[in-house]
């Protein structure tokens, strides 16, 4: 009898403990497997996904969730969590000292000078009762490229170069007038020199700041423009843009100095989730940096950032950059799971939703995923041969589920791999 009470306990324990949690019916677990499996068209390349409900914390999905893929911009994830953490609510746009009728500057990493609609900081009222300033750029460690860019990257607007105080986001502007370009800043139109070689758009010299056209083949598509950044060339557009003396000489950051803080944060959270921005996404880092160490170091950043507060990820990533552009990146479906899970319970849900981009709604997501009642939220991460999708899938029971969806090694377009991703999550909203 005693046996026959503890054995019905059991039954019983098991039915709610388990019931009371989501789970996968065998004919929904079944169309995952197939839709994902060995005869899908996700069998010819590296695949990995999890599913995961945030409200019970279990994986109600996965395959090859501990394999490490190449992120690309869902690298940005991480750079998000480290701003939110470390950055709060405000840029911090540089450091600074004075005397007599001089201030000495050194930048903290704000990219927001001239840069987009971002709130300007206010240099008027800082260098007005200054005669000179003197530009430091000693406290920068990390170089202007990342580590594992692509080279033949330098001439593209997603590629512009990191520095401590940018202006302009350290791009050209290009305007198309008649059959030749007219450039802003206008420092740079003396430079621009024609050519007979076939190029369609303005195109600069890998080595410096010198341009060239074709006449007769001049588009003007390519509206931005990446250039060398030095400090010799910032000294002059900040003198130009400021109507101040500007000098620069490599001093060493005092220990006693003072800051300038800039912007809401938020703005340019924004602006990097929604467009993608992968200068936005470096420079960042930078602050993050500045704002732990007082110096530029990505690197440094990157490691405090995983032995503090990822110190208990499921897989060890390598994270080498603030944007995604480096191939060194690697990342697991199920830390990128785990990266969402901790901004989730970070950010109020007003706020998230701001942030992330919706299927034919907004940001990168505008023209995918479309649908009557939006139902992905989520960054994407694109890459000749990687797709990535991660964010929050809306069900048609009105269940929110976060998911990871990677993809590398694929030998088409990435419209291909898209187009199938987006019939599996049309699939799970419908089911669950």
């Amino acid at each position: 009898m005693r046996n026959h009470v503890f054995i019905v306990f059991l039954f019983t324990f098991y039915f709610h403990s388990h019931s009371a949690f989501p789970q996968l019916s065998r004919d929904q677990f079944i169309k995952l497997e197939s839709a994902l499996g060995d005869q899908s068209f996700f069998s010819g390349h590296l695949t990995g996904f999890m599913l995961y409900d945030l409200d019970s914390q279990r994986v109600l999905f996965e395959k090859n969730s501990q394999i490490r893929f190449i992120p690309a911009s869902t690298t940005k994830y991480w750079t998000l969590f480290a701003s939110l953490l470390v950055l709060q609510d405000s840029t911090q746009t540089l450091r600074y000292v004075t005397s007599g009728d001089t201030i000495k500057i050194w930048g903290s990493g704000d990219p927001t000078w001239k840069y987009k609609d971002f709130q300007q900081p206010d240099f008027q009222k800082l260098l007005s009762p200054y005669s000179v300033v003197v530009f430091s750029d000693a406290n920068q460690v990390s170089p202007t490229f990342g580590y594992g860019w692509q080279w033949d990257d330098y001439y593209f607007d997603y590629s512009a170069e990191r520095s401590s105080l940018p202006i302009y986001g350290n791009l050209v502007q290009v305007k198309k007038n008649g059959n030749r370009p007219e450039v802003f800043p206008a420092l740079f139109q003396s430079t621009i020199r024609t050519t007979e070689r076939p190029i369609k758009e303005l195109e600069r010299d890998f080595h410096n700041n010198t341009f060239a056209y074709n006449p007769a083949t001049f588009l003007g598509k390519e509206e931005f423009i990446p250039f060398l950044t030095n400090p010799d060339l910032f000294v002059q557009l900040a003198s130009r843009e400021t109507g101040k003396k500007w000098i620069y000489s490599q001093d060493s950051l005092p220990e006693n100095h003072q800051v300038l803080r800039g912007s809401s944060l938020f703005s340019i959270l924004k602006e990097m989730m929604l467009e993608s921005d992968n200068f936005l996404a470096e420079q960042l880092l930078f602050m993050v940096s500045d704002r732990l160490f007082g110096e530029l170091d990505t690197e440094r950043a990157i490691e405090y950032m995983l032995k503090t507060h990822l110190s208990d990820l499921p897989d060890q990533p390598k994270w080498v950059d603030g944007s995604g552009l480096s191939r060194h990146n690697l990342f697991t479906p199920r830390s990128m799971v785990a990266i969402f899970e901790k901004i989730y319970r970070i950010l109020p849900e007003a706020q998230l939703s701001e942030l992330l981009p919706t299927g034919g709604k907004t940001g990168t997501l505008k023209n995918n995923f479309q649908a009557a009642q939006p139902y992905i939220f989520a960054k994407t991460g694109t890459m000749s041969n990687n797709y990535s999708l991660v964010g929050l899938l809306k069900t048609k029971s009105g269940k929110t589920y976060c998911f990871a969806f990677m993809n590398s090694n694929y030998p088409y377009g990435a419209s291909t791999v898209r187009k199938e991703v987006e019939k599996v999550m049309v699939m799970v909203r419908d089911m669950l």
